[in-house]
C-alpha cells in the first residue's frame, strides 16, 4: 500500500511491551501507509521497544503511568480512547484476537465510533474490506462516524523485505485515565508451556486436525515442525479434549489467514472454514472424497492422514538433505 497525498492519524492498540509480534508490525505497516501513526501500549516500554516502534514510523507512544493493573478489558479501553481523543485519531487499528475484539466494542462505544471486525484490509478513504457468511462473500464497508474501529487479520497487510531503519525514538506520553467502570479482575495466570512453534494466529503455516485425526495429532505436529508452522484444530477435536482450546479454529475459535493450511480429517463444515477460509493455499487431506472441505481447497488427497502425512514429511527433509 502506498501513501496519499491524504494524511489520516492512526492509532494502533497493542496488548504487549516486550517485542513486536508480526500481527503488530503488520498494523504499524498499515497505519503509516494510511499516514500519522500513533500507538498504545499498556504500560511504559523499554528502550529496545521504543527503537523498534520509531523504526516502524510511530510518532508517539501513549502508555498507562500506572502501567495495565489487574482489571480486564476496562483499564485499555480507557488508555486507547484518552489517546485517541488527544491525537484526533479518525483510525484505531487493533489486533484481531478476543481480547482486542472485546476493547475494540467498547472503545467503539466510548468514541462513538464505527467498528469493523475480521479486517482483511483498509485502504487510503477508510473502506474496510472483509469476509462474511463463513466467508463466503468478500464485502467492502466504511463508516458513516467520524471515527473508524477496525480488528485486522494477521497476514492481510504485507511487510516490507527488510526490516526498517531506525528512525529515532518516539516520545512517551504517559496518561492516568480515570476509569470507574465495573471490571473483572485477574486473580492468576498460568504459563502455557512452550511448544517452540509460532503462535496460532501469526503462523505463515497452519497443520490443523479434526475428528479423522482419532485423537493422534503426532502426524500433524511432525509436518507442522517440518514446515516452521503452528498446529490448529477443529472444534470436534477440542470438544473431545484431544487438544486445548487454544489451538481451535473456527467460528467460535481462532480466525487465521496462513499463507499455507493443511486441513487433516476435518470435514470442513461452514463453521470451520469461518475461520481458515482467507488462508492463501489450502490443501486438504481426507479420507471421504465427499467431504466439504474439497470444495474449497486448492489441493485435495483423499488418503489416511496417518500415511499421507509422514510421507510428506519424509519427502520434506529430503529435500532439505
Amino acid at each position: 500500500m502506498t501513501k496519499t497525498t491524504t494524511t489520516t492519524t492512526t492509532l494502533v492498540v497493542l496488548d504487549r511491551t516486550d517485542r513486536l509480534g508480526r500481527a503488530d508490525r503488520e498494523l504499524l505497516v498499515l497505519a503509516s501507509a494510511l499516514g500519522e501513526a500513533h500507538v498504545v501500549v499498556p504500560a511504559v516500554p523499554p528502550d529496545a521497544l521504543l527503537d523498534e516502534l520509531g523504526a516502524h514510523g510511530a510518532v508517539t507512544v501513549h502508555a498507562a503511568a500506572a502501567g495495565p493493573g489487574d482489571r480486564l478489558t476496562a483499564p485499555a479501553v480507557a488508555l486507547a480512547a484518552a489517546a485517541a481523543r488527544e491525537t484526533g485519531a479518525r483510525a484505531v487499528l487493533l489486533p484481531n484476537t478476543p481480547e482486542a475484539k472485546d476493547v475494540a466494542a467498547r472503545l467503539g462505544v466510548r468514541l462513538g465510533a464505527g467498528v469493523v471486525t475480521d479486517a482483511t484490509g483498509l485502504d487510503a478513504d477508510l473502506v474496510v474490506t472483509k469476509s462474511v457468511l463463513a466467508g463466503g462473500w468478500t464485502t467492502r464497508c466504511r463508516a458513516t462516524s467520524p471515527v473508524l474501529v477496525v480488528t485486522v487479520r494477521p497476514h492481510s497487510v504485507e511487510l516490507p523485505a527488510a526490516e526498517p531503519a531506525g528512525a529515532g525514538r518516539p516520545p512517551v506520553r504517559t496518561h492516568e485515565p480515570e476509569d470507574t467502570v465495573p471490571a473483572a479482575r485477574v486473580v492468576g495466570r498460568t504459563e502455557l508451556p512452550a511448544s517452540g512453534r509460532p503462535a496460532l494466529t501469526e503462523a505463515r503455516v497452519v497443520v490443523a486436525g479434526g475428528r479423522g485425526t482419532g485423537g493422534d495429532f503426532g502426524p500433524l505436529e511432525e509436518l507442522a515442525d517440518a514446515l516452521g508452522g503452528a498446529i490448529g484444530a477443529s472444534r470436534a477435536a477440542v470438544d473431545a479434549g484431544w487438544i486445548g482450546p487454544e489451538a481451535q479454529v473456527g467460528q467460535t475459535g481462532r480466525t487465521v489467514s496462513p499463507q499455507l493450511y493443511v486441513s487433516c480429517g476435518i470435514s470442513g463444515a461452514v463453521q470451520q472454514r469461518a475461520g481458515m477460509q482467507t488462508a492463501r493455499l489450502v490443501v486438504a487431506v481426507n479420507k471421504d472424497e465427499q467431504a466439504p472441505v474439497f470444495e474449497i481447497a486448492d489441493l485435495g488427497i483423499v488418503g489416511d492422514l496417518k500415511k499421507v502425512l509422514p510421507q510428506a514429511v519424509e519427502h520434506l527433509r529430503a529435500l532439505r538433505g
